[in-house]
């Protein structure tokens, strides 16, 4: 089943202190086209994430949002050792000191000792980035999943407004072999006219080129080729249409090849109902052309 280039899929969720929402869309485009936002210090997480998503996308315009915030709380704090101590050390011989002086003193509780300067330090803050690119990495498959869904859901629609289009063209081309059948006498009857003028004019002419100006006026007035490629692309579209990966470039150039089949079936058309189904034709081709754009 074909695919749209058209999604969207968002999601959040929590990694320790840290939150965030993720918002994941796209639109048609020639190729792959993918412009990712997200913080800088998560290194490698960009890289993780181009791969996944050219690993499951072929062409489109896509933007990918990373919104990452980090609750607030009140830092741990640690030790110093080395400070701790000196400080015992240094009052070890403070009381050392008093006793040999006889003065007593009274003893010191952790609290005071807590208390001074240096004591306490704050523990570091910085985020260790790799667990956090991790968890990202393998959420991020889940939404990636979401939005892969949506494109197929979208292609389905794609396909099926497409298919209805198809059957209109074939039914065109049936109509337009039908008024070419019944016209085949008065064609015969305007080629034998065309015939007897070109030999009158053709006293002394070269008999090649004679010959070239019967066949242009023949091929002129013959749609049969027209009708047969018209039928072949209708079942090389639903060819293309039932089958999965990106055929969008390849759709694209067949409604190319639709709409040279439809000019030049009007330029031979010689009869107004002939060549209104021709117009309906270019109309038509023109609305799936505006479908085909957003095929992958």
């Amino acid at each position: 089943m074909i695919r749209s280039m058209t999604g969207f899929a968002a999601g959040k969720g929590t990694f320790g202190p840290h939150s965030w929402t993720w918002e994941l869309r796209s639109v048609n485009g020639k190729g792959l086209d993918m412009r990712l936002r997200m913080p800088e210090w998560l290194t490698g997480l960009e890289t993780a994430l181009r791969a996944q998503l050219s690993k499951s996308l072929s062409r489109g315009n896509v933007t990918l949002s990373l919104r990452l915030s980090r609750e607030e709380t009140a830092p741990d704090l640690v030790l110093n050792e080395a400070a701790m101590g000196a400080a015992l050390a240094a009052l070890a011989r403070t009381e050392q000191k008093a006793a040999d002086k006889g003065v007593a003193l009274a003893p010191s509780t952790a609290a005071e000792l807590i208390a001074q300067k240096g004591m306490l330090e704050a523990g570091s803050d910085v985020d260790d980035p790799e667990p956090l690119v991790k968890e990202l990495t393998s959420e991020f498959a889940d939404l990636l999943a979401a939005f892969v869904d949506m494109r197929q859901a979208e292609g389905k629609a794609l396909a099926d407004i497409l298919n209805g289009q198809l059957a209109q063209v074939a039914d065109l081309t049936a109509q337009a072999a039908e008024l070419a059948e019944q016209r085949k006498e008065k064609t015969a009857e305007a080629l034998r006219e065309n015939l007897a003028r070109v030999l009158e004019n053709a006293q002394g002419a070269d008999p090649d080129r004679v010959a070239q100006e019967l066949a242009l006026i023949a091929v002129k007035s013959d749609i049969t080729e027209e009708i047969d490629r018209l039928k072949a692309h209708v079942n090389a579209a639903r060819d293309l249409l039932s089958q999965d990966g990106a055929v969008g470039r390849k759709l694209d150039f067949l409604m190319q090849e639709f709409n040279r089949e439809a000019n030049t079936l009007c330029s031979k058309a010689q009869s107004a109902e002939l060549t209104s189904v021709g117009l309906e034709l270019k109309a038509l081709i023109d609305q799936m052309r505006e479908q085909v754009q957003n095929v992958e």
